[in-house]
Parts: C-alpha cells; structure tokens; sequence
C-alpha cells in the first residue's frame, strides 16, 4: 500500500515536474509568440502602410487611367477623323492621279497643237512677209493709180465749165457738185450761144447737168465721152435748141457705143437736164432726159417733168426729146439737179434722202442767200449720211433770176 501510494506519488512528482517542463517550455513558446506576434504586427502595420501607399498608387493609376481612357477616346476620334480624312486623301489622290494622267494626255496633244501652230506659224510668218512684200508692190500700185486718177480728175475738171465762165454769164448762182470718188460720173458743162439764123430764138447761155452711166472711174470716161458729143452738137454742128443739142449727142453717143463688144451695142449715155438762158428776154428754153427741171416763184416750187429716156441707147422706140420754154420773172430761183443727193441713203433707219424732203428743203430756204442755201444743203446732206458710205455723186446747181 505504501509502496502503491510512494508509486503514484512517484508518479504525480513526475507528472509534476513533466508539467512544470511543458509550462516552462509553453512560456517560452509564450514569449517567442509575443515575440512573433510583435513582429507580426509590424509587418501588418507595414503591409497595411504599403496596402495603404498601393491604394493611394491604386487611385491615381485609376485617374491616370480614366485619363488614359479619355485620351485614348480622343485618340480614337482622331484615328477615325484622320481615317476618314485619309480615306478623302486617298480619293483625291486618285482623282488626282486621273487627272495627272488627263493632263499628261492633254500635254501631249497640247504639244502636237504646239508643234503643228509652230509650223503654222512658220508659214504664216512666211505667207506675212510675202503679203507685206505685195502690199508694198500694191501700195506702189495703188499710188500709181491714184495719181492716174487725180490726174484723168484735173483732165475732167478741164472740160467742165469753169467759175469764171459761170461768173461771166450766170447771174446769183451756186453750184454744189460733191462726186463719190476722185472724178465723177456727174458733170456740168457751159457754153455762149450765138443769135443767128432761124434759130436765134435759142441763143443764149447754154448750162447743162448731167448723170453719165457709172460713177467714179468709168463714169469719167463717159462723161468725157457725153461731153465731146455735146460740144460737137454746139461748136462743130452749131446746134442752138436743146432738144435738138440732146437728139444729136444721143445720136452720137449710141454711134461711139455700138462699137464697145457686146451683142446689143452699149447702153450707156446720160441722164440731163439742158437749158439755154436768154436773160435779156428773160426766156428759159429747156429739154429733160429722165431728169425734172425744178422752178422756185413765190416759195412755190413748180416741177417741170422730163422725157422717160435717156440720152443714149433705151428699149423702145427712140422718139425726139421735147422741148419746153418759160417766161422767167425777177427772184425766180432755177433748179437742176442729180439723183445722187436724194438716193443718198442714211437717217435713223438708214433709209434715203428721197426727193419731198429735198424739194421742202429748198423751199423752205428759197429766200435765203444762194451762198447759204449751198451751206444748208451741205450740212443737210452730210447729218442725213452720217457714218454711211456716200452711194453717187451729188450735184446741184441752183440759178436765181
């Protein structure tokens, strides 16, 4: 029994100082732990200061992200822009590309122009100089003529009647004769006649106006023509009348043209008016081929009509010219005209003169000066032309009793 209980107590003591062991052991577990623990927590303080700096780290790599992501936007809304301005880029990169091939095309035909306008332009500088050398041989020429026709115009004036002679035997007058060209188809040609014989009723101062065939150079020529056939019919066949001085240069003339090469013979002569003056009697004898003979009494203009022929060659029967006569009396005025003034086209509608305005224009100025009458009918003719060619040539000649 002692034994038993020394045994358990023996065994209690173990159990003891065991216990005793473990607890020493746990307690310095304790303290390895607090130990631990302490450094635990300085590790969780540092891991929560770190945990702290990563999520202050955290927020401002979420702004630099929001950031990032807005910028990125921008960047995307860029990308596309520049996409799409790209895509138009490449657009007008082709159409430029066609219109670079376009326009290489077009050189190359604008060079072949070059080259074929090059040569047209060789030739036509060529073509130039040899129109310059021909214009210099036509001006040559043309002043050749010129100075032909000025001088067939000194030829024509020498034959038609001169101032003086005018002067000398007409009383107030004034002649208005304006041809187209340098010479002129119209004339106007005088002479004395003599009081002798049957016919001494006719002498006088014989004054002719007339429209020969033409103007301009052709109508000279037969002016020149009209005019020796009327001096035959005075000087050389000492004809007085004035129908019989028409009946013998139409007789003449038609003679001198049947010999001109056409089939018919030539038509040309004369358009006239012929009066024989006696102001000592104060008698005006007249004939009229195709042209009236116009009287002025009392700012009354009475019209005396003319034979429906000329002098020359017409169709139909050829009959004598008629001859007329009339007492003149003081003041009366005596007109003899052309076509040329009244035909003369211009005006507003480019029409012509006509002969009512002209005989209401010499109407109208028959009280005036002949000197003035002259100038009105001048300026009247050159307003009513204008810019218009002039179309024949004009004369007048007006005679005051």
């Amino acid at each position: 029994m002692a034994a038993f209980v020394i045994s358990i107590l023996f065994v209690l003591l173990l159990i003891c100082t065991y216990l005793m062991i473990w607890v020493k052991k746990e307690k310095n577990k304790t303290a390895d732990n607090l130990n631990h623990h302490s450094e635990f927590v300085n590790q969780v303080e540092t891991l929560k200061s770190d945990c702290q700096n990563l999520l202050t780290q955290n927020n401002h790599l979420l702004i630099e992200k929001t950031k990032a992501e807005e910028k990125n936007k921008k960047l995307w809304t860029m990308s596309e822009t520049v996409h799409k301005e790209r895509k138009i880029v490449d657009e007008s990169n082709e159409k430029l590309s066609a219109e670079k091939e376009k326009l290489a095309s077009e050189k190359l035909k604008i060079e072949e122009k070059v080259k074929k306008l090059w040569s047209q332009s060789t030739a036509i500088h060529k073509e130039k100089e040899r129109i310059n050398e021909l214009k210099i041989e036509i001006e040559a020429k043309h002043q050749e003529i010129i100075d032909s026709v000025n001088y067939a115009k000194r030829i024509q004036s020498a034959l038609l009647a001169s101032n003086k002679l005018l002067e000398d035997n007409l009383p107030e007058h004034f002649l208005l004769f304006q041809p187209k060209d340098i010479v002129s188809g119209d004339f106007y040609w005088a002479t004395k006649l003599s009081f002798s014989g049957e016919d001494a009723k006719g002498g006088g101062f014989c004054l002719v106006t007339a429209d020969s065939t033409g103007h301009g150079v052709p109508g000279a020529i037969m002016s020149i023509l009209n005019i020796s056939c009327l001096s035959e019919a005075v000087n050389a066949q000492k004809l007085v009348l004035p129908n019989q001085i028409l009946d013998y240069t139409r007789q003449r003339i038609m003679e001198h043209m049947a010999n001109d090469g056409s089939a018919e013979g030539g038509k040309d002569g004369m358009d006239a008016i012929i009066c024989n003056f006696d102001f000592a009697n104060n008698k005006l004898q007249f004939a009229l081929a195709n042209n009236p003979l116009w009287l002025i009494r009392d700012s009354e203009l009475i019209e005396y009509k003319a034979d429906k022929m000329p002098v020359g060659k017409a169709m139909g029967e050829i009959k004598p010219f008629t001859l007329q006569e009339i007492e003149l009396k003081k003041n009366d005025l005596i007109i003899m005209i052309t076509d040329g003034f009244a035909d003369q086209f211009g005006g507003p509608k480019g029409k012509k003169f006509m002969y009512k305005p002209l005989k209401e224009l010499l109407i109208s100025l028959c009280q005036a000066p002949l000197k003035d009458i002259k100038t009105e009918l001048i300026a009247s003719f050159e307003n009513w032309k204008g810019d218009s060619e002039q179309v024949d040539d004009v004369l007048i000649i007006g005679v005051r009793v």
